[in-house]
């Protein structure tokens, strides 16, 4: 990801009219080391040329303008901040996680769990579930996005609460070790405010568009929010372009790690289309929040003492204020239509017939059809019976409260 993109600094050569020194008792003057200058003993003296006590004072001089031109070429133009927000993050999903396996406690609910050793925090059988992670219900009791209770029990706070939940260790580890490649570059660059906005502002965006396409079952994990930063670091390099070196190496190098990201989301069992919304809502916030003003505006803020820019220069360029207007405005449109479909319970896959091949793309290695299971139920007192109708299969289950997702994945283990 990292492209060791460079910031465009420009040395003035020797008689550049940039800045000039101006000392007290003396005028301005395009080149100073032409013009003779006064010793403080009131001779007239050549730069460079003099005698006793003179010539030390003039190499004093020189030395402090040579360190004032120092400090005006090597600064840096723009703030570096300590990362802290994205570690923080990380320990936050990690936690999450630990809590979720304590509450799933496979073996209380499953007879073969996979590293019993690990107690109630081993995993739900490979079968079941092959990230090694808990169970489906478990997931949607601590916020999976579900859209059914979105929808019609109002549980809008899901669509935030997916992005801190992950399915499994194979998930949450690869999408923790993104966040830490990505992000800590994203905050040192920004600040925490920035990238925590966009962070779940596009994590946000993701689940909006998921819901949108998949409607059944429940989806976690923090993709949508992640593919929002590989946006945004896209829309932050157009946005910025002017400053860098490196400019077309660095774009192409970004978006071949984009499109291989988004191919990985056409494999099955994948919600490619939180990635698409993530990444849709994030390079658009890149144009909002990631707006850098103009290196030559950034310089002659940082001019040292006693010397004069030769003009002003505007803090952002023309084009980065359209597009930050553009960008703002169809965001906010995006989301508002977005929500009022979702809530209304509109499912987009009726009316655009290939959407759903951005999601998963059937090959003789795979299918990306879902199987259908279906279970006859029966309650007696406290227990439920199960019986699988395509199998025959019948197993009884302790009932410990109605739950459609619990018994709905009891029916697929019963039939698998």
């Amino acid at each position: 990801m990292d492209s060791k993109i460079e910031i465009k600094v420009t040395i003035p050569k020797n008689g550049d009219k940039v800045v000039h020194s101006v000392r007290p008792g003396h005028a301005t003057s395009p080149s100073p080391s032409s013009q003779p200058s006064q010793s403080s003993d009131g001779r007239r003296r050549r730069q460079g040329q003099g005698y006793g006590h003179g010539e030390g004072e003039g190499q004093r001089n020189r030395g402090r303008e040579g360190q004032h031109a120092g400090r005006l070429i090597d600064f840096m133009p723009f703030k570096k901040w300590v990362p802290w927000m994205i570690p923080g993050f990380v320990l936050v999903n990690i936690f999450l996680f630990m809590i979720t396996m304590y509450i799933n406690n496979c073996p209380k609910n499953s007879k073969k769990c996979v590293g019993s050793f690990l107690g109630r925090f081993s995993f739900q059988p490979f079968k079941e579930n092959p990230l090694l992670g808990p169970s489906s219900s478990t997931l949607e009791k601590m916020g999976a996005l579900e859209v059914s209770k979105v929808v019609k029990s109002r549980q809008a706070w899901r669509m935030i609460s997916c992005i801190w939940l992950h399915a499994g260790v194979f998930h949450i580890l690869a999408n923790m070790l993104s966040l830490l490649f990505i992000g800590i570059r994203l905050e040192q660059e920004f600040g925490f405010v920035r990238i925590g906005m966009l962070y779940l502002i596009a994590g946000f965006g993701g689940s909006i568009l998921s819901s949108l396409f998949i409607q059944t079952g429940i989806s976690v994990g923090a993709s949508g929010a992640l593919f929002g930063f590989l946006g945004s670091m896209l829309s932050e390099l157009i946005t910025n372009w002017t400053i860098y070196s490196n400019k077309f190496a660095a774009l192409l190098t970004l978006v071949l790690v984009i499109v291989i990201n988004l191919a990985m989301g056409i494999l099955p069992h994948v919600d490619n289309f939180a990635h698409i919304g993530g990444f849709i809502s994030g390079f658009l916030l890149g144009f909002v929040f990631l707006i850098r003003p103009q290196f030559g505006y950034v310089s002659q803020k940082k001019v040292p003492p006693g010397y004069i820019a030769p003009s002003r220069k505007p803090k952002h360029k023309t084009y980065q204020y359209v597009l930050w207007v553009c960008s703002l405005i169809l965001l906010i449109a995006g989301f508002a239509i977005g929500l009022v479909l979702l809530l209304r319970g509109v499912n987009l896959n009726e009316h655009c017939s290939w959407c759903h091949y951005m999601s998963c793309i059937p090959t003789p290695l795979w299918s990306c059809k879902n199987r259908q299971v279906y279970c006859q139920s029966t309650e007696f007192g406290k227990s439920l019976n199960l019986t699988c109708i395509s199998n025959g299969k019948s197993e009884i289950y302790p009932l410990t409260e109605e739950n459609t997702s619990q018994v709905q994945q009891l029916c697929s283990k019963l039939c698998g």
